[in-house]
């Protein structure tokens, strides 16, 4: 059965009006740019431990699976769209699909927020096979500077990614448990694809530094 919302989506002070920005969105912006610095001290590290271990570097970087990552990182970067699509969906009260499930230009928040936490599940499944690839392969934290820095960078963005599907989740929850979809839930939608998008456009950055830059 087809379930839809009602277009009036009544707000509350925290959560701003439609024509004010919403303090939770704009504290989610801010947090996101300590979240900038902390990867960029990553990408700091990264960068100078390689420049004074280049054959260690060049040796293992050999073993990295380019292909795998580059249909794992397809597959995040086009969760963003679909993410966004949930966004337009809640924007406009639409919490719920209309009409049947493979009438894909009628689906709404749920649909689509769904199929992005599938894609970021798969993302995250990807990276546990690759890890278990390159230990059989002797690359882990302790061996050596490389081992260290792929496992803390990647690592850590998985975490992220991992948050993420957590923030999805509760999303999705609350659509099911709220008797009527509200600007609140709306706003939350929202917050979570600004956070979802930071770690795809981080994901890029990592992918071409470790994968790519060789």
């Amino acid at each position: 059965m087809a379930t839809t919302a009602t277009a009036s989506l009544p707000a509350s002070r925290l959560h701003g009006q439609h024509d004010r920005p919403s303090m939770v969105a704009v504290g989610t912006i801010i947090w996101l740019s300590s979240e900038l610095m902390f990867f960029a001290a990553l990408f700091a590290s990264y960068f100078t431990i390689r420049s004074v271990s280049e054959e260690m570097w060049a040796a293992n970087t050999d073993l990295l699976n380019v292909p795998f990552a580059s249909i794992n990182t397809t597959i995040l970067v086009l969760s963003s769209f679909t993410c966004q699509l949930g966004v337009f969906a809640a924007e406009r009260g639409q919490v719920g699909r209309k009409g049947s499930l493979l009438q894909v230009g009628g689906w709404g928040l749920r649909e689509w927020f769904i199929v992005t936490y599938i894609m970021g599940a798969i993302f995250i499944g990807g990276q546990a096979l690759e890890y278990a690839e390159l230990i059989h392969e002797g690359v882990t934290i302790p061996h050596d500077g490389y081992g260290t820095m792929f496992y803390l960078t990647t690592g850590f963005h998985g975490i992220h990614v991992t948050g993420g599907l957590i923030a999805f989740l509760f999303v999705l929850g609350r659509t099911y448990i709220a008797r009527r979809f509200t600007h609140e839930q709306a706003v939350s939608a929202i917050v979570v694809s600004y956070y979802w998008h930071f770690v795809d456009v981080v994901w890029i950055g990592l992918f071409a530094t470790i994968y790519l830059v060789k």
